[in-house]
């Protein structure tokens, strides 16, 4: 795997402050049953960092303590984190939004039957991995088989309410290109999305969120191998559009790995870019229980273009 901070982080983004805080997103590790070619946390099923127990109740301590009304989950899969349900019932508990980024086929992994009545009992907002609505395109990058066991993953959660009007139970899903070049604009995406799922498989969803693939981890060094990665670094610059700036998602969410050290956001946690402090540059999050942390300034390197390109891109789709 290459080494991307060398290639980043000289930059010229714009310097960013934190607004006030939102949403604590929260990596529980890096075992997923997938090992996708655009994955930007190099998951797959032989990893085996994970979230204690310990790190997991410093979380719902935060949240306790913080005003941020939202715990969103990612992983890997986090669902294979042994402590998932102990945070998402605890967030409920303290009645804050709750998100779990899905990949769909781990609600046939064993273990997981009931993952989907779960989720549905606690009202937890599913974000799914979806990258194109072809069989073919999501296999090729996502593994054999990715794309029947998202569809019937998609029809049981549908089963259970999620995406259907009026239940409240939100179903949206994800895509990200298949290659080094900039999403579609998400509204026209999405209705193409709706027709062609819901006409062949019958299956419904509330949005479409957009991703641009970011050049860090698995994704970048695949882009250097291939000699794409200075053509793809001109594409997002080119692309830069300043309005998104004031949007992107990293100035009301902190990212929080594993072992709960604080990043500014979940890319800046893969290259190892740690939010810093006047009083610490590598936070934990137990530092931060009586801390402020609007104003503070945000860790900038060239991938953030990644989210300022085009229509912009954060974990909430398209900026503009």
């Amino acid at each position: 795997m290459h080494n991307m901070i060398p290639r980043l982080r000289e930059t010229k983004f714009p310097m960013l402050q934190r607004l006030k805080l939102k949403t604590l997103q929260i990596n529980v590790g890096y075992r997923c049953n997938q090992a996708c070619l655009h994955c930007h946390v190099n998951a797959g099923p032989k990893r085996k960092e994970m979230m204690d127990l310990d790190t997991a109740e410093t979380v719902l301590d935060f949240l306790r303590r913080l005003s941020a009304q939202v715990l969103d989950i990612t992983g890997g899969a986090p669902e294979l984190n042994p402590h998932f349900r102990r945070l998402v019932t605890g967030t409920r508990a303290q009645n804050k939004h709750i998100i779990d980024r899905c990949n769909l086929t781990i609600l046939e992994e064993p273990g997981q039957e009931d993952l989907g009545e779960f989720l549905a009992e606690n009202q937890v907002e599913i974000i799914a991995s979806m990258p194109c609505y072809l069989e073919e395109n999501v296999d090729n990058q996502r593994g054999k088989g990715v794309f029947g066991s998202s569809i019937r993953g998609l029809q049981k959660l549908n089963a259970l309410g999620f995406g259907k009007p009026d239940s409240g139970l939100l179903l949206n899903l994800v895509y990200n290109p298949l290659g080094p070049y900039l999403p579609p604009a998400q509204a026209s995406l999405e209705d193409d999305y709706r027709r062609m799922l819901g006409e062949r498989y019958e299956v419904q969803f509330n949005q479409l969120f957009t991703l641009a693939n970011m050049p860090i981890a698995r994704f970048g060094s695949i882009l250097i191998t291939r000699g794409e990665f200075d053509d793809y670094m001109n594409l997002l610059y080119s692309a830069h559009q300043q309005e998104n700036v004031s949007d992107v998602m990293c100035r009301n969410l902190i990212s929080v790995d594993y072992r709960g050290f604080v990043y500014d956001c979940d890319f800046n946690q893969m290259l190892g870019l740690a939010l810093t402090t006047s009083q610490n540059p590598r936070p934990h999050l137990k530092d931060l229980m009586h801390l402020d942390l609007e104003g503070n300034l945000i860790v900038v390197a060239d991938h953030c273009f990644g989210c300022t390109a085009g229509q912009g891109s954060s974990c909430g789709g398209a900026l503009s």
